[in-house]
């Protein structure tokens, strides 16, 4: 997961050099950075990112306090003092030296204009509860590929940052450039503010990227924040393939919130382990349940996905602690062991990692590294139009990773397949709702919208459990009801019976496959050398019909879709009202009720409108006894006269 904060000028960047570069602890006054690390143990900060040789930095040099108050705080080049004290051997006046040192427009114009300014953005890079519990809980073998996993899925989303999002901007926002050099300070932790275990890393990404003519401007902040969720999903499953790969593990979908899109959890580490690490969320959602009672009372009705953002976030905020003394790592491995034993016992902690491997043995006995791109295609393009209406390219990308990750359940993929389902599906599914405005500067191709043609889901009630009212169903599992429904539609339609003239080519070669199903994807091994895109099938022969064909690819996504899924029901069985099948079930038995209902509004319609005319023979009669009509009164002459 990730998350994002501002580090501004006025005291946020001192709660990141005093407190964030020391483990989230309070750094004694008057003691250096570099020495109150070394006595609680704790890792210095790096500097990561392609923008560093600008700067006279190396990729992994330690960071500094006095670097991170120059560039954080102040908005000047990390080595200032020493450029400043050349300048001024050389005569130049000290306000001239100092501006010399400055990275973009100064800090002090930025205030004159009453504004903030925005010196860097907080990127948290934290993997799945699950894998924080076997980090904390494995042997050290287990550990080290966690965290060189981490270090991995970490450089990887800050590559895809600098290659496809980022850009400097100047002219009030009018003129853009790429911006392929970030500036990053990474801080590593390993607990949480009540001590327990929470792996992740702190990437301060500064506000300053230089332009190829050497000067330095800002970064477009807004296109950053509005790619947050794709870069998080690509670590995500950078993470996870990794770990899983390494260690023979496998995903599982786990239901945090009923409704909600499930979170990948690693197979075989139990519930009460995670719920053991999870300390901080227990407390925050005994607080958001109250929050969320006052929001209805006050409101009349249930928070919406931005309500229920803003409302976790303050949860998150009243229930955060005080900062706590940093510990080594070493002390905080040996306090999680012992706390763990005593409440769950040696068997189960020390059984883990083999749990976590005979669960993923079975998993991927069941699953392999292939991926059917067509279902793919209509699954992201179905999810994606069904939660969001009209979307952008980012969003699709970011649902084709969660695909992944959830059909592959760890196995490794192929390089570029993301984007590759993501381009077919706005291609094929996908309609263009940007106009180009004539003498305008043409939309770069991921700031187009678009939208799609399904059918929209209808709403549906869910009933509650444990004595909550009934609920209204959320767009994600309106989005899972409508892919099903496509999905099963496209094999039915691959799963039909063959022509009786069909008949295999025995000896003819087999022709080069051309469509979605019939790409061929190679093993992991040879992925660099062959086909990336598609679906193989062991033992498939060298030439069969394409109802074979269809058959191996119905029979192979049967075993690469989500078990939960095919059984019809979500990971926990408490919730089968929110499975697929008997989703479907509530949505057909409201669609009854509904035409039920309008039929009765129509039987009442026409019985009112019998009524009316029975009642105006009544009301003619009436008004002739005061008023005798004329014979043909107010007509021409008859045919008759």
């Amino acid at each position: 997961m990730i998350s994002v904060a501002k580090v501004q000028r006025r005291n946020a960047w001192r709660y990141y050099v005093r407190g964030v570069a020391f483990g989230d602890g309070r750094r004694p006054v008057g003691q250096s950075l570099k020495d109150a690390q070394e006595m609680a143990g704790l890792p210095p900060g790096v500097w990561r990112g392609r923008g560093l040789s600008a700067l006279g930095l190396t990729a992994g040099q330690v960071v500094t306090a006095r670097q991170m108050k120059l560039l954080l705080g102040e908005g000047r080049h990390p080595g200032a003092d020493h450029m400043e004290r050349e300048l001024l051997d050389d005569g130049v006046d000290p306000e001239t030296a100092r501006l010399a040192t400055v990275l973009g427009q100064p800090i002090e114009e930025i205030e004159q204009r009453k504004q903030t300014p925005l010196l860097a953005l907080d990127f948290v890079f934290r993997p799945q509860a699950s894998l924080v519990v076997l980090w904390a809980l494995g042997d050290d073998r287990t550990r080290r590929i966690i965290e060189r996993a981490h270090e991995q899925a970490v450089a990887a989303t800050l590559r895809w940052l600098e290659d496809e999002v980022a850009e400097t901007r100047w002219a009030s926002g009018r003129e853009r450039a790429k911006a392929p050099a970030l500036v990053v300070a990474a801080f590593r932790h390993f607990d949480n503010r009540n001590g327990f275990p929470l792996l992740h890393e702190h990437c301060l990404i500064a506000n300053r990227v230089q332009r190829p003519d050497g000067s330095w401007y800002a970064l477009d902040t807004v296109r950053l924040y509005k790619h947050i969720v794709a870069a998080d999903t690509l670590y995500t499953l950078e993470m996870t393939t990794e770990v899983c790969e390494k260690l023979g593990l496998a995903t599982v979908p786990r239901e945090v919130t009923p409704g909600l899109r499930p979170v990948m959890e690693i197979a075989g580490v139990d519930q009460e382990l995670i719920d053991w690490s999870s300390t901080r969320r227990r407390r925050i959602e005994d607080v958001l349940e109250g929050i969320t009672d006052e929001y209805v009372k006050k409101h009349g009705r249930l928070p919406g996905e931005r309500a229920r953002h803003s409302l976790a976030w303050w949860a998150a905020q009243e229930t955060r602690p005080d900062k706590k003394a940093p510990r080594p790592l070493d002390q905080l491995l040996a306090w999680w062991r012992v706390s763990a034993l005593l409440r769950f016992g040696q068997q189960m902690v020390d059984g883990l990692l083999e749990r976590c491997q005979a669960a993923g043995a079975a998993i991927r006995a069941q699953v392999g590294p292939w991926v059917d791109t067509a279902l793919a295609t209509v699954d992201v393009a179905a999810v994606v139009f069904t939660v969001r209406g009209i979307f952008a390219r980012r969003h699709v990308l970011a649902e084709a990773r969660r695909h992944l990750l959830e059909t592959l359940r760890g196995r490794a993929y192929v390089p570029g397949i993301d984007s590759h389902i993501a381009d077919r599906a706005l291609e094929r599914y996908g309609r263009q709702l940007t106009v180009p405005q004539k003498g305008r500067r043409t939309p770069a191709p991921d700031q187009l919208s678009y939208t799609a043609d399904f059918a929209w889901p209808i709403r549906w009630w869910i009933a509650g459990s444990d004595g909550k009212p009934p609920r209204e169903s959320t767009r994600y599992e309106r989005a899972r009801v409508a892919s099903l429904t496509l999905q099963n539609a496209i094999r039915a339609a691959l799963t039909a019976p063959p022509a009786r003239d069909e008949a295999p080519a025995a000896t003819a070669p087999a022709a080069p496959p051309t469509g979605d199903h019939d790409q061929a994807a190679p093993p992991v091994a040879d992925h660099d050398q062959a086909v990336p895109h598609g679906v193989e099938h062991p033992g498939r022969a060298a030439a069969q019909t394409p109802a074979q064909r269809a058959t191996a690819i119905h029979a192979h996504q049967q075993a690469a879709m989500p078990q939960e899924y095919l059984e019809g029901r979500t990971t926990d069985p408490a919730t089968w009202m929110t499975s697929p099948q008997n989703l479907a079930r509530i949505a057909a038995l409201t669609r009854a009720a509904e035409t039920r209902g309008r039929t009765v509004e129509g039987q009442a319609d026409q019985t009112k409108h019998t009524d009316q005319v029975m009642q105006a023979p009544a009301a003619d009669a009436t008004s002739q006894q005061h008023h005798t009509a004329q014979p043909d009164q107010g007509r021409g002459a008859s045919p008759d006269r």
